[in-house]
């Protein structure tokens, strides 16, 4: 009776890892059929200098402060907004994480002391909190994810994630079977606002060990989303790994034929979808483009996050079990939450704030910036090709 139970166990485990490697093999066919369909019809012509910021290029103009309220440390009258830098970090980061912190201070927050909020799925170090807080006059809070925000869910298949993480090994997909890179493209994407540390805070600055910046802001970027109706602030868009996301889309579509009533009237659906610039990425990704908001830099408004739709969004995508069974990022997660269900005209690019985070860079031509050339995108010029916030230009707008 026992030994029943056990190969009926294995044929109903061999049935589901079948299933899902001819679901894989399917679209993958399916995507090389169309490309191939693509390549008979013509040869697809991709302009490299389409991939760059829009002619001119707003990056080689003098940039300033953006347009709209401003709040500047002498504005005494005004309160500093509910907020806090954000920071996924691990102990080992430490180094790279005071040298960004060093930056973030230098050019913005010593001027307003906003706090620094860490995270980590370990305890953090003495040392770490020691150096940490020597960065900073302002209040530095260390904290640790609940196990179950982090690990792995109960629903998730542990073969299937094996021999998933094959395939996307032989797509040369980066940290394919890494599960701590998983997991944090899990948790960054709809598990960090749900932490209690953050239950009263509405707004944050997602801030990355080893990223750099470099030009002065003296404005309050939090006051400024909050006073001029903005909800979520991005420097850099790019293209993503078709490979890594191949059901993303189509899943994604299935939670908004359930809930039509999520979609937002003014979405950013053609700068979702768009075909044109890199058409195989569409269909590799089954009708995503796979340009996104880069979100290791992101200043967003946690409400939006907590709401139903982009919640609702978030649980449906974490049952189908993408972030396992695939790399699905939260930097494409986010876009495409936001490209749906957010007003489109709430997204601000900070073209004034100057960032690198290897190999892409955001450089404004302004006096208040030194260390990066003005309009350069990366070091690298074969990469070039990877920026797409010109798409955003194209179907949205830029404030």
């Amino acid at each position: 009776m026992q030994l029943n139970r056990r190969a009926i166990r294995l044929v109903a485990l061999i049935g589901s890892l079948v299933v899902f490697v001819v679901i894989i093999l399917t679209i993958s066919n399916q995507a090389a059929s169309q490309a191939n369909q693509q390549e008979k019809s013509g040869p697809i012509r991709v302009k490299l200098h389409g991939s760059s910021p829009p002619s001119p290029n707003p990056l080689l103009q003098e940039v300033g402060e953006p347009n709209g309220i401003l709040t500047h440390v002498d504005d005494t009258d005004r309160p500093r907004a509910n907020a806090t830098l954000l920071s996924l970090v691990r102990n080992s980061e430490l180094r790279g994480i005071v040298g960004t912190m060093r930056d973030v201070e230098r050019t913005f927050n010593s001027k307003f002391n906003y706090p620094w909020t860490f995270f980590n799925d370990e305890p953090f170090t003495e040392e770490f909190k020691r150096r940490t807080q020597a960065m900073t006059k302002a209040p530095c809070r260390y904290e640790l994810i609940p196990k179950e925000h982090w690990q792995m869910p109960p629903w998730i298949n542990k073969d299937i994630v094996e021999v998933s993480g094959d395939i996307l090994v032989e797509d040369n997909i980066m940290y394919a079977k890494q599960q701590s890179y998983h997991r944090m493209c899990r948790w960054n994407s709809g598990m960090f606002y749900k932490h209690p540390a953050l239950k009263d805070v509405r707004w944050y600055w997602r801030i990355e060990p080893n990223t750099r910046y470099y030009c002065k802001i003296d404005y309050d970027v939090f006051r400024y989303m909050e006073d001029n109706d903005k909800t979520y602030g991005y420097v850099i868009n790019i293209y993503d790994a078709p490979q890594s996301i191949r059901t993303l889309w189509p899943t994604a579509m299935e939670f908004v034929a359930q809930h039509p009533e999520y979609v937002n009237p003014n979405n950013a659906m053609r700068w979702l979808t768009d075909n044109e610039k890199r058409p195989n990425h569409n269909v590799i990704a089954n009708g995503y483009s796979t340009c996104h908001f880069w979100s290791n830099f992101e200043i967003g408004d946690m409400d939006f996050f907590r709401s139903d739709a982009y919640d609702k969004y978030f649980e449906y995508l974490d049952q189908a079990g993408g972030f396992f069974y695939e790399r699905w990022g939260d930097a494409p997660v986010h876009s495409i939450g936001l490209g749906l269900f957010l007003d489109k005209s709430k997204i601000h690019w900070f073209k004034d704030i100057g960032y690198l985070h290897m190999p892409y860079y955001n450089c404004p031509a302004s006096k208040k910036c030194s260390g990066c050339h003005a309009g350069r995108f990366t070091d690298a010029g074969y990469l070039n090709p990877e920026n797409c916030i010109d798409n955003f230009f194209k179907y949205v707008h830029a404030d």
